[in-house]
């Protein structure tokens, strides 16, 4: 399983979203180890097609469902709708959880 956890400095959001993937991984008993990316710089955001900070791909798919790429791939935050339309800066844990799930799933043999 690939896990990416991409981010911007600037960003308030991806301590927090950092702290989530880390408790995911290690409540389905995987290491806590991720590529850890800083996507700061406009080139390497647009060349690892940076969504925002702060991103997590799980084998290349974002955690979000229904992840609709960005127009253009630029360093700066994220914003993701969860319940009701409400925005909020982080993905929803069970999107990790999710994603980290099926993962796992497609592993087994």
């Amino acid at each position: 399983m690939r896990v990416e956890f991409l981010w911007f400095q600037d960003c308030p959001n991806h301590e927090e979203a950092r702290r989530a993937l880390r408790d995911v991984l290690r409540e389905n008993g995987l290491p806590e180890d991720f590529e850890d990316i800083d996507a700061s710089d406009p080139t390497r955001a647009a060349g690892l097609q940076f969504a925002g900070s702060p991103s997590i791909r799980i084998d290349g798919v974002d955690v979000e469902p229904g992840f609709v790429e960005p127009e253009e791939y630029v360093p700066g935050c994220r914003l993701y709708r969860v319940a009701g339309g409400r925005l909020q800066g982080t993905p929803l844990r069970q999107w990790i959880a999710a994603a980290v799930t099926s993962a796992m799933d497609r592993e087994v043999p």
